[in-house]
């Protein structure tokens, strides 16, 4: 009996890519941690609250993204792109480049909210007990931790689920979504002209 050769695969790692997430992850993380700085130092309790919920939704929304990316089909798009729809060419774009896509959602944008959502529990948790009590100080940023982690982690469980059934709708959302972004300096320009 002849014996096959096992053929290893040599991966090589991106350089460029993890160079694009690495600066990526700096600067929107240096950008939120900023704003949300500036918005919880600046307002009272319910402003701070509204601020970590939005941080914790953003987390919730960019990783439903990532695995609608994964599980979406492209077949759906090539129809609509065939129609000349720039959405759509934006949807298949993303389909290819799923893996970077998802890693970008779910892994940069998704641990950059988690850590910065847990910082501003604490901020919180310290203003809402104001008095000298270390025992109440301490169960306020247990109690503000885990109604962060529950409510990240329950809306990012809801969310993939969501995200499984409805991925062709949501990646045409996001993908119509990056196309006015896109598009918006060229039609501000043309209306001003």
């Amino acid at each position: 009996m002849k014996r096959h050769k096992k053929t290893k695969l040599k991966i090589k790692p991106d350089w460029r890519w993890t160079g694009i997430i690495f600066a990526s992850t700096i600067g929107i993380s240096a950008t939120m941690s900023f704003l949300s700085n500036e918005l919880l130092s600046g307002g009272g309790l319910v402003l701070s609250l509204a601020v970590l919920f939005a941080i914790i939704f953003i987390g919730i929304i960019f990783d439903i993204i990532g695995v609608a990316v994964t599980a979406a089909e492209e077949g759906p798009f090539h129809s609509m792109a065939a129609r000349k729809s720039p959405e759509a060419v934006i949807a298949i774009r993303l389909l290819r480049k799923a893996d970077r896509v998802s890693s970008f959602c779910n892994d940069v944008v998704g641990d950059i909210c988690g850590i910065i959502s847990g910082s501003a529990a604490a901020v919180i948790a310290v203003r809402a007990v104001s008095g000298d009590d270390p025992i109440l100080s301490v169960i306020a940023q247990l109690g503000m931790s885990a109604l962060v982690a529950g409510l990240t982690i329950g809306g990012k469980s809801l969310g993939k689920s969501v995200a499984m059934l409805n991925s062709t709708a949501i990646v045409y959302t996001a993908s119509k979504i990056i196309y006015t972004l896109k598009s918006l300096p060229k039609r501000l320009f043309n209306c001003k002209g």
